[in-house]
């Protein structure tokens, strides 16, 4: 039988799938079969489905198009009937498909064989822009989902076409274009490559912002509360004069905020107008504004409190009778949203348990311009946290989040205690800290309980250092490996390897840095719950160094070395008193040098021994925000003293007089022309007498008998170290954030005969990376400055006393968990100094600059820095000028 096609195929290949599902529903077309053979219009007749050919433009093969639309051989059918059209609607809803026709292929007794004819949308093969910088690719391409193989409709189009032009206006080029083109892929069966044309033009600027009908506020104090929208001016440096217009209407509402911060309780925005000149590609603003009275606080009440007096929330209003009206501060009083854990009434309810309370301020009196004022407090019952849960630490094991939650199940509720727990998960650093959310679920008002659950993203927890250079006469390598989500526990276990065993929260890492004239090899081992009950921190370190010394043509000299071991074991306990930010810290380290013809300008000795056994007791108190990349609020503080045993009070040697000591020894075991008797008894002393029979008259120090009097005095170091350091971080505006620090460092002597060692020294200046770990002397990082001690007294020997005072400004570019990236201003001051007596805290060496901070979870943080620096360094006259500091896992 010759195919047979319904008599309404034209009108069906002349629609699209929808209406032809409607009209199989509605019209109930007769099929065809031959020309004595007609359905009636209304009735449809049941076959057994034979076969389903696919015919037309498509990718996947046929067996998977009949599955898709729900077919199978040997199914009843109805023509017309349900069957076909939900076939076609199923085939319609997977968007892959813009035409879908079903036609009678044979029709055998009760058998019917279709034919399927649809065209597969075509995919996407590539993607090209035009227009837009490459910095902006990758970032438009992922938000775009322009990936290979995506289907190519045309509301994909259309999306694509508004998301650019969105994006552009809102950085103020409000007039841009886009076109977008699709051509036919010749090399792939049903593909589409794209070309987006995108043309930005210029951007919109506000040539002038028209002020009318203001009479109590300044024209410039309302441009000013107007943030985000400035009229071209010079002095706008840090604002641009772009024109964006959901920011323009931010600023009509921050216009009306400041006349309620002074008393203008009815001012409002009668009009306002812009006018585009699309000439000169600027706009013009006019505002009329109506003022209204100045108002007054009157009497304030509250009403409906039981649980705290008058006089406590009247005290945290803040706002007093006769006061000039401020319905911003009011608000803010109430419930200070910009602020979660601001000191307003609501958190003061809620953090203490009435999670649903509600408090309104209404006015209830208008008298004279004065506003007598209702605060209506519902305190409603008391919350108690009941299911508490964390989802999204698929390698972090549960124990350690756990053991960092404030919200315990049973505690009555806090919102003060919900904050803090997620800066202690942030603080962690295992997570994504600015996705960190808690969403309340089972909010049960009648029962007075809610369940939390923390929803988390985890981030990378290892990090590898990998770097080389050229510095201390050679090519310098170094290789880092921390991983900071150890298991020690699960080492044992052979599917606990995921690569590594992770998941407790320990902290390992090993480190390897060689040169030609070095070697040094560094373990490290962290434990941030020792015994895994409570806070209580254990921490342990070994390290070994190899340092070569320099023959007579300044080349490597392996027969002259220095071998430093080095060891600490730490213990640290979270107090509770005065708060529970405090922490008591204890650490006990020893260093051995062990110098074998190794001379160095730090002592006269080059054989021997010294030795290092120092106690280190510490307090701090860390409140920084939940991000320890970016915090944006809280301070940190820490106070140390490091301490060795007083040797010189119990070792019976003078040291003051030291070397007088050894001079007398010298005396007495020199050559003498003694007469002797003949039992070998002195008769009468002679005179001293050298090897050449010389009479010898100075009996000073030479070289080696110094190298004995330094070989005593450093045999077993002998000092005191206390610093101090602060730091505060504040939000200034929006995301912009100011760090305020301070620091100071004194390297003491317990005997001042002795004097202060050549070790543990303050070495000022530079980028502040590492340490001397010959003398474990600390590099204080000053910007703007060279490093080797350019500001230090000494030089790179270092100095025993430094303070440094710092601001910076942060402003995050892309805090996301991939890489966050912030840049920074910053002005800097530091002083180094041999003594008390020629301390001056307010002589310092200064510099300023700018500079860009990369965190990426498996490199740690890198920077780069460009100071200027403003006074000259130690030894010139000549100010220092700019300096370029790369920085490689520290922050300043």
């Amino acid at each position: 039988m010759e195919k047979q096609v319904n008599r309404l195929n034209n009108l069906f290949n002349a629609v699209n799938s929808t209406k032809l599902v409607l009209l199989f529903l509605f019209l109930g077309a007769a099929v065809q079969v031959n020309a004595q053979d007609r359905l009636p219009f209304d009735q449809g007749k049941t076959y057994i489905l034979k076969k389903v050919s696919v015919t037309g433009k498509i990718t996947y093969n046929e067996q998977t198009i009949v599955t898709f639309a729900g077919l199978e051989k040997g199914q009843n059918i109805t023509i017309p009937g349900e069957e076909i059209s939900n076939s076609i609607k199923k085939l319609w809803k997977l968007g892959l498909y813009n035409d879908v026709n079903f036609y009678i292929d044979k029709i055998e007794g009760d058998s019917i064989s279709l034919e399927l004819n649809i065209n597969e949308l075509p995919k996407l093969k590539e993607v090209k822009f035009v227009g837009i910088k490459k910095g902006k690719l990758e970032g438009i391409t992922k938000d775009t989902e322009l990936t290979p193989e995506k289907i190519v409709n045309e509301n994909l189009i259309t999306t694509t076409k508004n998301y650019i032009e969105n994006k552009y206006k809102k950085e103020g080029y409000y007039n841009t274009k886009v076109n977008i083109v699709t051509t036919q892929d010749t090399t792939t069966i049903n593909h589409v490559n794209m070309v987006v044309n995108v043309d930005k033009g210029q951007k919109v600027k506000v040539s002038k912002i028209t002020i009318n009908g203001n009479n109590e506020l300044k024209d410039s104090k309302i441009r000013t509360a107007m943030k985000n929208t400035k009229q071209q001016s010079v002095l706008h440096i840090f604002k641009s004069s772009k024109y964006i217009k959901e920011k323009y209407k931010e600023d009509l509402v921050s216009i009306v905020d400041k006349y309620k911060e002074n008393g203008f309780r009815d001012a409002r925005i009668v009009s306002d107008s812009v006018t585009f000149d699309e000439e000169k590609n600027k706009v013009a603003i006019s505002l009329n504004i109506e003022e209204g009275e100045k108002y007054y606080f009157g009497d304030i009440k509250f009403l409906g409190n039981t649980v705290y007096n008058d006089q406590l929330l009247g005290s945290i209003l803040g706002i007093k009778k006769g006061d000039v009206y401020n319905g911003v501060l009011l608000e803010k009083r109430i419930a200070d949203k910009s602020s979660p854990d601001g000191e307003d009434l609501t958190n003061l309810y809620q953090n203490n348990g009435y999670l649903f309370s509600t408090i309104n301020p209404v006015e209830v009196g208008t008298a004279n311009n004065i506003i007598d004022m209702e605060i209506r407090v519902i305190e409603g019952p008391l919350a108690y946290f009941n299911k508490i849960s964390v989802v999204g630490n698929d390698k972090t094991n549960d124990k350690v989040i756990y053991r960092e939650l404030r919200t315990k199940p049973g505690d009555i509720y806090s919102k003060e205690t919900l904050i803090r727990t997620i800066r202690e998960i942030g603080q962690l650093g295992f997570f994504d800290a600015e996705a960190i959310k808690p969403d309340f679920e089972n909010v049960d008002a009648a029962a007075g309980t809610v369940d939390i659950k923390y929803n988390l993203v985890e981030k990378g927890a290892s990090q590898v250092e990998l770097q080389g250079g050229y510095g201390g006469g050679g090519f310098i390598g170094t290789l880092g490996l921390s991983f900071n989500n150890f298991s020690i526990g699960n080492m044992f276990k052979k599917n606990a390897y995921k690569p590594l065993p992770m998941g407790d929260g320990q902290r390992v890492s090993l480190r390897l840095q060689a040169s030609t004239n070095f070697q040094t090899y560094s373990v490290s081992f962290s434990e941030p719950w020792f015994g895994g009950k409570k806070p209580v921190s254990f921490s342990t370190s070994l390290s070994y160094t190899k340092q070569f010394g320099y023959n007579e043509s300044y080349r490597t000299d392996k027969s002259k070395s220095m071998n430093i071991f080095s060891a600490s074991v730490g213990i640290a306990k979270k107090l509770e008193v005065p708060d529970d930010y405090f922490v008591l810290s204890h650490a006990i380290g020893y260093q051995h040098y062990d110098l074998n013809d190794f001379n160095t300008q730090l002592f006269t000795f080059g054989n021997g021994a010294s030795r290092n056994l120092s106690y280190t007791l510490g307090i701090s108190r860390n409140s920084k925000g939940n991000n320890p990349i970016f915090p944006t609020y809280g301070s940190d503080f820490s106070l140390t003293g490091k301490f060795t045993l007083p040797y010189s009070s119990f070792s019976g040697l003078n040291y003051g007089n030291l070397e007088n000591l050894e001079e007398y020894k010298l005396k007495n075991t020199a050559n003498r022309s003694n007469e002797l008797d003949g039992n070998g008894n002195i008769v009468q002393i002679g005179d001293y007498i050298d090897n050449n029979g010389n009479k010898v008259t100075d009996f000073n120090l030479a070289a080696a008998d110094r190298a004995k009097v330094d070989q005593k005095k450093f045999n077993w170091l002998e000092y005191y170290k206390i610093k101090f350091k602060a730091e505060w971080f504040t939000t200034l505006y929006g995301k912009l954030v100011l760090r305020t620090l301070g620091e100071f460092g004194y390297l003491g002597a317990y005997n001042q005969g002795r004097g202060v060692v050549p070790f543990e020294r303050f070495v000022v200046g530079g980028d502040g990376l590492g340490g001397n770990f010959m003398t474990s002397n600390e590099n204080i990082q000053v910007r703007g400055y060279k490093n080797n001690g350019s500001l230090s007294v000494n030089g790179n020997n270092g100095d025993p006393i430094y303070n440094k005072f710092s601001l910076e400004l942060r402003y995050p570019i892309t805090l996301k968990q991939t890489a966050s990236i912030y840049a920074l201003t910053f002005v800097e001051g530091a002083g180094s100094y041999n003594n008390f007596q020629s301390y001056n805290p307010f002589i310092l060496q200064r510099s300023a600059g700018v500079g860009l901070r990369v965190f990426m979870p498996a490199f740690g943080l890198l920077g780069i820095d460009f100071g200027h620096g403003f006074d000259a360094p130690q030894g010139s006259n000549i100010k220092n000028g700019w300096e370029t500091h790369f920085i490689i896992g520290q922050q300043f």
